[in-house]
Protein backbone atom coordinates (compact mmCIF):
# COMPACT_ATOMS: atom_id res chain seq x y z
CA UNK A 1 0.00 0.00 0.00
CA UNK A 2 1.28 3.38 -1.14
CA UNK A 3 0.26 6.93 0.18
CA UNK A 4 -2.02 8.77 -2.40
CA UNK A 5 0.61 11.25 -4.26
CA UNK A 6 3.35 10.42 -2.26
CA UNK A 7 6.43 8.79 -3.18
CA UNK A 8 6.92 4.86 -2.84
CA UNK A 9 6.18 3.17 0.56
CA UNK A 10 10.20 1.71 0.23
CA UNK A 11 11.30 4.96 -0.56
CA UNK A 12 9.41 6.58 2.75
CA UNK A 13 10.70 3.53 5.30
CA UNK A 14 14.19 4.21 3.99
CA UNK A 15 14.35 8.17 4.87
CA UNK A 16 12.58 7.59 8.15
CA UNK A 17 14.81 4.87 8.97
CA UNK A 18 17.75 7.09 8.00
CA UNK A 19 17.40 10.39 9.35
CA UNK A 20 13.89 10.02 12.03
CA UNK A 21 11.64 11.60 9.65
CA UNK A 22 10.18 12.11 6.14
CA UNK A 23 7.68 14.58 4.25
CA UNK A 24 4.58 13.49 1.85
CA UNK A 25 3.46 16.17 -0.14
CA UNK A 26 0.31 17.37 -1.19
CA UNK A 27 -1.71 15.06 1.12
CA UNK A 28 -4.96 16.59 1.81
CA UNK A 29 -7.00 18.87 -0.15
CA UNK A 30 -7.40 22.56 -0.08
CA UNK A 31 -10.83 22.72 0.60
CA UNK A 32 -10.54 20.38 3.73
CA UNK A 33 -7.18 22.34 4.49
CA UNK A 34 -9.72 25.97 4.51
CA UNK A 35 -12.38 23.73 6.69
CA UNK A 36 -9.41 23.16 9.13
CA UNK A 37 -8.49 27.18 9.36
CA UNK A 38 -12.07 27.98 9.63
CA UNK A 39 -12.41 25.11 12.66
CA UNK A 40 -9.40 26.88 14.15
CA UNK A 41 -10.86 29.99 14.08
CA UNK A 42 -13.84 28.67 15.69
CA UNK A 43 -12.05 27.05 18.31
CA UNK A 44 -10.31 30.10 18.96
CA UNK A 45 -13.86 31.87 19.39
CA UNK A 46 -15.17 28.88 21.68
CA UNK A 47 -11.92 29.31 23.80
CA UNK A 48 -11.28 32.80 24.46
CA UNK A 49 -8.55 31.63 27.54
CA UNK A 50 -6.71 29.29 25.58
CA UNK A 51 -3.74 30.39 23.37
CA UNK A 52 -4.37 29.10 19.73
CA UNK A 53 -0.69 27.07 20.47
CA UNK A 54 -2.34 24.95 23.58
CA UNK A 55 -5.79 23.51 21.62
CA UNK A 56 -4.85 19.71 22.86
CA UNK A 57 -6.90 16.99 23.22
CA UNK A 58 -9.00 17.68 26.02
CA UNK A 59 -11.13 20.12 23.39
CA UNK A 60 -11.96 16.88 20.59
CA UNK A 61 -13.34 14.71 23.16
CA UNK A 62 -16.60 16.42 21.77
CA UNK A 63 -15.57 17.78 18.48
CA UNK A 64 -16.77 15.97 15.50
CA UNK A 65 -14.40 17.74 12.76
CA UNK A 66 -11.23 17.23 14.70
CA UNK A 67 -12.36 13.60 14.68
CA UNK A 68 -12.91 13.75 11.26
CA UNK A 69 -10.13 15.07 10.15
CA UNK A 70 -8.01 12.73 12.38
CA UNK A 71 -9.53 9.90 11.08
CA UNK A 72 -9.21 10.80 6.97
CA UNK A 73 -8.59 7.88 5.17
CA UNK A 74 -5.04 9.45 3.37
CA UNK A 75 -3.72 10.35 6.91
CA UNK A 76 -4.92 6.53 8.34
CA UNK A 77 -2.91 5.05 4.96
CA UNK A 78 0.50 6.63 5.33
CA UNK A 79 0.47 5.75 9.19
CA UNK A 80 -0.43 2.09 8.32
CA UNK A 81 2.57 2.40 6.54
CA UNK A 82 4.54 2.73 9.86
CA UNK A 83 2.48 0.78 12.03
CA UNK A 84 0.18 -1.78 10.87
CA UNK A 85 -3.44 -1.94 10.08
CA UNK A 86 -4.91 -2.00 13.63
CA UNK A 87 -4.47 2.19 14.03
CA UNK A 88 -5.39 4.18 17.43
CA UNK A 89 -4.86 7.66 18.17
CA UNK A 90 -3.51 8.67 20.93
CA UNK A 91 -3.50 12.29 21.04
CA UNK A 92 -3.55 15.40 19.25
CA UNK A 93 -2.55 18.68 19.56
CA UNK A 94 -3.18 22.41 17.30
CA UNK A 95 -0.39 24.64 17.86
CA UNK A 96 -1.34 27.59 15.64
CA UNK A 97 1.23 30.59 16.03
CA UNK A 98 -0.49 33.88 15.52
CA UNK A 99 1.85 36.82 13.87
CA UNK A 100 4.47 38.25 15.66
CA UNK A 101 3.10 37.17 18.87
CA UNK A 102 3.82 33.28 19.35
CA UNK A 103 6.43 31.37 21.19
CA UNK A 104 9.11 29.42 20.18
CA UNK A 105 8.91 25.05 20.94
CA UNK A 106 12.60 24.03 22.69
CA UNK A 107 14.18 21.33 21.56
CA UNK A 108 12.95 17.98 22.85
CA UNK A 109 11.54 14.34 21.81
CA UNK A 110 8.14 13.75 21.69
CA UNK A 111 8.16 10.37 24.08
CA UNK A 112 9.44 11.78 26.64
CA UNK A 113 6.38 13.34 27.43
CA UNK A 114 4.08 9.83 26.96
CA UNK A 115 2.46 7.14 29.27
CA UNK A 116 2.50 4.53 26.17
CA UNK A 117 4.42 1.30 26.30
CA UNK A 118 5.71 0.26 24.30
CA UNK A 119 6.66 3.59 22.85
CA UNK A 120 5.33 2.38 18.85
CA UNK A 121 3.76 5.61 17.56
CA UNK A 122 4.32 7.93 15.27
CA UNK A 123 3.72 11.87 14.83
CA UNK A 124 2.13 13.14 11.66
CA UNK A 125 2.64 16.63 11.40
CA UNK A 126 -0.34 18.06 9.14
CA UNK A 127 0.15 21.92 8.02
CA UNK A 128 -3.08 23.33 7.67
CA UNK A 129 -1.46 26.15 6.26
CA UNK A 130 2.14 27.07 5.10
CA UNK A 131 5.13 26.29 7.27
CA UNK A 132 7.90 28.30 6.89
CA UNK A 133 10.99 29.43 8.86
CA UNK A 134 9.79 33.00 8.42
CA UNK A 135 6.52 31.74 10.69
CA UNK A 136 7.78 29.47 12.60
CA UNK A 137 7.89 25.63 11.00
CA UNK A 138 9.22 22.73 12.71
CA UNK A 139 12.54 22.45 12.61
CA UNK A 140 15.02 18.82 12.87
CA UNK A 141 18.14 17.40 13.83
CA UNK A 142 17.93 14.45 11.59
CA UNK A 143 18.84 10.67 12.67
CA UNK A 144 18.63 11.89 16.07
CA UNK A 145 15.81 9.22 16.66
CA UNK A 146 18.61 6.61 17.73
CA UNK A 147 19.33 9.16 20.95
CA UNK A 148 17.14 7.37 23.61
CA UNK A 149 14.81 9.38 25.38
CA UNK A 150 15.40 11.57 27.78
CA UNK A 151 14.10 13.56 31.22
CA UNK A 152 13.03 16.76 29.63
CA UNK A 153 14.64 19.96 32.06
CA UNK A 154 11.72 22.65 33.03
CA UNK A 155 12.88 26.03 31.07
CA UNK A 156 11.54 29.32 32.22
CA UNK A 157 14.24 31.19 31.45
CA UNK A 158 12.74 31.85 27.99
CA UNK A 159 9.33 32.13 26.88
CA UNK A 160 8.17 28.72 25.02
CA UNK A 161 5.27 26.58 24.56
CA UNK A 162 5.94 23.63 26.29
CA UNK A 163 8.01 24.51 29.13
CA UNK A 164 10.44 22.25 28.80
CA UNK A 165 13.46 20.66 26.71
CA UNK A 166 16.16 18.61 26.17
CA UNK A 167 19.59 18.97 27.74
CA UNK A 168 20.88 21.47 25.66
CA UNK A 169 24.41 19.18 25.21
CA UNK A 170 22.25 16.98 23.01
CA UNK A 171 21.47 19.52 20.75
CA UNK A 172 24.43 20.42 17.56
CA UNK A 173 22.34 23.32 16.43
CA UNK A 174 24.89 23.70 13.28
CA UNK A 175 22.73 20.27 11.52
CA UNK A 176 19.27 21.45 12.51
CA UNK A 177 16.67 21.74 8.99
CA UNK A 178 13.80 23.36 8.24
CA UNK A 179 10.16 21.66 7.69
CA UNK A 180 8.75 23.58 5.04
CA UNK A 181 5.45 22.46 4.43
CA UNK A 182 2.34 23.46 1.98
CA UNK A 183 -0.88 23.55 3.64
CA UNK A 184 -2.17 19.74 2.78
CA UNK A 185 2.06 18.32 3.21
CA UNK A 186 2.56 16.33 6.18
CA UNK A 187 5.56 15.16 7.98
CA UNK A 188 6.30 12.11 9.86
CA UNK A 189 8.65 12.06 12.93
CA UNK A 190 10.23 8.99 15.43
CA UNK A 191 9.27 10.01 18.99
CA UNK A 192 12.85 10.42 19.57
CA UNK A 193 13.94 12.75 17.12
CA UNK A 194 15.23 15.99 18.11
CA UNK A 195 12.61 18.53 17.16
CA UNK A 196 11.59 22.32 18.08
CA UNK A 197 10.69 25.80 16.10
CA UNK A 198 11.61 29.19 16.44
CA UNK A 199 8.69 31.64 17.32
CA UNK A 200 6.73 33.57 14.30
CA UNK A 201 8.18 36.86 13.19
CA UNK A 202 5.99 36.93 10.01
CA UNK A 203 3.01 38.68 9.63
CA UNK A 204 1.22 35.40 8.46
CA UNK A 205 -0.27 32.55 10.83
CA UNK A 206 1.10 29.34 11.23
CA UNK A 207 -1.30 26.65 11.65
CA UNK A 208 -0.63 23.28 12.31
CA UNK A 209 -2.19 19.61 13.64
CA UNK A 210 0.02 16.97 15.20
CA UNK A 211 -1.53 14.07 15.39
CA UNK A 212 -0.21 11.14 17.19
CA UNK A 213 -0.88 7.77 15.82
CA UNK A 214 0.10 4.31 17.33
CA UNK A 215 -1.11 0.62 17.32
CA UNK A 216 -3.50 -0.99 19.45
CA UNK A 217 -1.23 -3.01 20.93
CA UNK A 218 0.61 0.09 22.49
CA UNK A 219 -1.01 0.76 26.31
CA UNK A 220 -1.62 3.87 27.43
CA UNK A 221 -0.75 3.50 31.35
CA UNK A 222 -2.58 6.45 32.31
CA UNK A 223 -5.75 6.42 31.45
CA UNK A 224 -6.13 10.37 31.78
CA UNK A 225 -3.73 11.34 29.47
CA UNK A 226 -4.21 11.85 25.63
CA UNK A 227 -7.45 11.18 24.03
CA UNK A 228 -7.66 7.64 22.40
CA UNK A 229 -10.10 6.71 19.85
CA UNK A 230 -10.27 3.18 17.69
CA UNK A 231 -9.46 4.84 14.16
CA UNK A 232 -8.70 1.36 11.62
CA UNK A 233 -8.45 -1.88 12.64
CA UNK A 234 -9.62 -4.19 15.91
CA UNK A 235 -8.29 -3.88 19.43
CA UNK A 236 -5.58 -5.91 20.70
CA UNK A 237 -6.32 -8.79 22.85
CA UNK A 238 -5.35 -8.16 26.84
CA UNK A 239 -4.60 -4.10 25.82
CA UNK A 240 -6.99 -2.80 27.63
CA UNK A 241 -7.00 1.21 26.20
CA UNK A 242 -10.35 2.77 26.74
CA UNK A 243 -11.01 3.94 23.47
CA UNK A 244 -14.24 6.83 23.74
CA UNK A 245 -16.95 6.56 21.33
CA UNK A 246 -17.04 9.19 18.23
CA UNK A 247 -18.31 12.32 18.76
CA UNK A 248 -22.00 12.90 17.11
CA UNK A 249 -22.49 16.24 15.46
CA UNK A 250 -25.44 18.40 17.01
CA UNK A 251 -25.57 22.07 15.03
CA UNK A 252 -26.48 23.48 18.50
CA UNK A 253 -23.03 22.83 19.59
CA UNK A 254 -19.98 22.09 16.75
CA UNK A 255 -19.12 23.53 13.59
CA UNK A 256 -21.04 22.88 10.45
CA UNK A 257 -18.35 21.03 7.83
CA UNK A 258 -18.99 19.13 5.05
CA UNK A 259 -19.43 15.63 6.04
CA UNK A 260 -21.42 16.70 8.97
CA UNK A 261 -24.38 15.22 8.73
CA UNK A 262 -22.84 11.96 8.24
CA UNK A 263 -21.37 12.06 11.99
CA UNK A 264 -25.06 12.50 13.69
Amino acid sequence: MTPTNGPHLRDIRQQYDRDGYVIIRRVLDDDLMREAIRHVDWLREKNPDISPEQFRSHLMRDDPFWVRLISDERLLDIAECFIGSNIALFSSHYICKPPRASRAVLWHQDGSYWPLDPMEVITLWLAVGDSTPANGCMRVIPATHDVELQAMQDREDISNVIGSAIDSGLVDESKALDVELKAGDVSIHHPNLIHGSNANTSDQWRHGLTIRYMPTSTRILDPDRGCPFLLRGARTAGVDNHYLPRPRYDPAKHMRFRDCETSK
